[in-house]
């Protein structure tokens, strides 16, 4: 079996009890495994969270964020700042967390898994079970092609003239070239 930290048990609110807390938790936060013992009542993330959430509760700051003098202060500075964030998380929902536990069955290794299950599963109830596709916007029937009007024998000399005046051709070359176009059988129609 692996050595076991000392746990400093601290009681009051005054700051000595809280930097010697904080000390208590920097010296064996490297030696936490277990997610089921960190969040125990006394476990490392419980008591983590909860310095932190004093910390951040005496901040002078708006945001609520604990100044880096503070975390030193306190001794917890060595501790990742992830893992401070997710303690201080854990303290904060404790309540649906265990609940979650509880329900689910989870049986991961940390919180970063656990709040990663959590999210999974608070997105997979928000959707709807099965997904349809939207019929907004659309009908029935297949959409109707467009008919171009019929073009007229006097709408297309027109179109020729003036397609000849607006790009300065000499019309009676491009008549010239229409005809020779035209395969031998249609000239003797015309």
């Amino acid at each position: 079996m692996a050595k076991s930290a000392k746990i400093t048990k601290v009681e009051g609110t005054s700051i000595d009890a809280d930097i010697k807390e904080g000390k208590a938790l920097a010296s064996i936060w490297r030696q936490t495994n277990s997610l089921k013992q960190t969040i125990k009542a006394n476990g490392f993330d419980t008591r983590l969270g909860k310095l932190m959430q004093k910390l951040k509760a005496q901040s002078s700051l708006d945001s609520g964020q604990i100044s880096r003098q503070t975390l030193t202060t306190y001794g917890i500075h060595c501790i990742d700042r992830r893992r401070r964030s997710e303690a201080l998380w854990f303290v904060e929902n404790e309540t649906e967390v265990r609940a979650f536990i509880e329900t689910s069955g989870f049986k991961g290794s940390s919180l970063t898994a656990l709040q990663a299950a959590m999210r999974k599963a608070a997105k997979g109830s928000d959707e709807p079970a099965k997904a349809e596709p939207s019929n907004i916007g659309q009908s029935d029937e297949a959409p109707a092609k467009a008919e171009r009007p019929k073009i007229t024998h006097k709408v297309m000399v027109n179109t020729i003239i003036n397609q000849a005046k607006l790009n300065g051709l000499d019309l009676e070359k491009i008549i010239e070239d229409l005809m020779a176009s035209l395969p031998t059988e249609a000239k003797v129609a015309a």
